[in-house]
């Protein structure tokens, strides 16, 4: 036998050891409880939508978007002096003369990475999928940086 079997071979009988009486534990003791099936079809709830959705929007780029993009959308957060590309300047005249909404909304949803940007940019569409009216509302405040 090899010296390391030989080091090996305690270890793996204490390992079925452990195993065989861990099962007879589970044997002797009380049965598992029984679990009633639901009601109906299994649905997931989907969120409530926001009361007030401009609110939450504005929530939303405060705590998740401001740290690189700024308080007042000029890509000078807090968390943009490390980023190499700079985050996206929301005061840019031309940026948003160019960019239509549908092209933010995508972005927000998917990520720079998945839209050829910036992979320091995440994803919020776990987030934000279920809840257009907020995700139409951080276009908007989106928007208005550019004046």
């Amino acid at each position: 036998m090899s010296r390391a079997m030989s080091k090996l071979t305690p270890f793996l009988c204490a390992l079925v050891l452990a195993a065989a009486c861990g099962k007879k534990e589970e044997a002797a003791g009380a049965p598992p409880p029984v679990t009633k099936p639901a009601a109906g079809p299994a649905v997931a709830a989907a969120p409530a939508p926001a009361a007030d959705p401009a609110a939450r929007a504005r929530e939303l780029f405060t705590s998740q978007c401001a740290v690189c993009h700024g308080a007042s959308g000029k890509g000078d957060g807090a968390g943009a002096a490390s980023l190499d590309p700079k985050p996206r300047d929301y005061t840019d005249q031309a940026w948003q003369a160019a960019t239509d909404d549908a092209r933010i909304k995508k972005i927000i949803l998917e990520g720079g990475a998945a839209n050829g940007l910036a992979a320091a940019m995440p994803p919020y569409g776990g987030m934000l999928a279920s809840e257009p009216a907020v995700l139409d509302e951080l276009v908007k405040l989106i928007r208005s940086f550019g004046g």
